[in-house]
């Protein structure tokens, strides 16, 4: 399995004070459309968007059911415990 293969579920707030979760396989060129305007999540989160949380998967099937299961946790500091390995 190359590295293309793999994919990211991330965590980003905003200066509005709202969280989005995602995922991608492309990290930099993802956070680079949200930051740059180039996504509906950049209306709902505000002008400053921080990365505050990211993990590797190995392939876009298993970011894709992380990314559906987290979500559904509606709680951003579990989800973002979870991501970083500190708790959850």
């Amino acid at each position: 399995m190359g590295s293309q293969d793999k994919c990211w579920v991330y965590v980003l707030r905003g200066s509005a004070g709202r969280h989005y979760v995602g995922q991608t396989n492309d990290l930099e060129a993802r956070l680079r459309q949200h930051r740059s305007g180039q996504t509906y999540t950049t209306a709902r989160l505000g002008e400053t968007i921080e990365l505050v949380a990211a993990r590797e998967y190995p392939d876009r099937l298993a970011a894709l059911k992380e990314e559906k299961r987290l979500k559904a946790w509606k709680n951003p500091a579990k989800v973002i415990a979870w991501l970083t390995g500190s708790g959850a």
